[in-house]
């Protein structure tokens, strides 16, 4: 039998790899897809590094996770995101059949920074999915939040650094 899952050691993993894109000119967002106790992949946004609008944690870690496992079904897998998934974000989760979302800071924090963000929660789309008949994710928000409020900080100490 699996133990519990440790979901502030799979957080810690988002944020490193959200401080090690800071470093190198990116936005300040990290992901890490887990399935069962098992680190699938750690991704960092490189939006700006692929000239990729698309290229967000998120869905980087996402496309990389469906190659390591041979699949586009991640059923059974987690994701944890040092920021509330966009909507994109969200919608390539449901698509790839993630069933499990942790985030640190939200979407409302990220507009706050400058980033141009569709403020609709992921609360929202959840409710959406209920009301279709869908299979509602699970959501757990502020998970960590001090420490991926950092993030923000950090990048926007950055005399480069660039929202979008």
């Amino acid at each position: 039998m699996d133990s519990a899952p440790d979901h502030e050691s799979f957080m810690k993993l988002a944020i490193l790899a959200a401080k090690m894109g800071v470093r190198n000119g990116q936005a300040p967002f990290g992901a890490c897809i887990v399935r069962g106790n098992e680190v699938v992949v750690v991704e960092h946004n490189v939006v700006w590094e692929t000239k990729d609008i698309t290229a967000h944690a998120e869905v980087t870690a996402i496309r990389r996770a469906c190659v390591a496992l041979d699949t586009v079904d991640l059923s059974g897998c987690r994701i944890y995101s040092t920021c509330e998934p966009c909507p994109m974000c969200f919608s390539a989760c449901h698509w790839a059949r993630i069933s499990e979302i942790y985030f640190g800071t939200s979407i409302d924090d990220a507009a706050e920074c400058g980033f141009n963000e569709l403020r609709i929660s992921n609360r929202h789309l959840n409710k959406h999915l209920r009301l279709m008949g869908e299979k509602p994710k699970i959501i757990v928000r502020g998970l960590m939040r001090k420490h991926n409020s950092e993030l923000f900080r950090m990048w926007q100490k950055r005399q480069d650094r660039k929202a979008y």
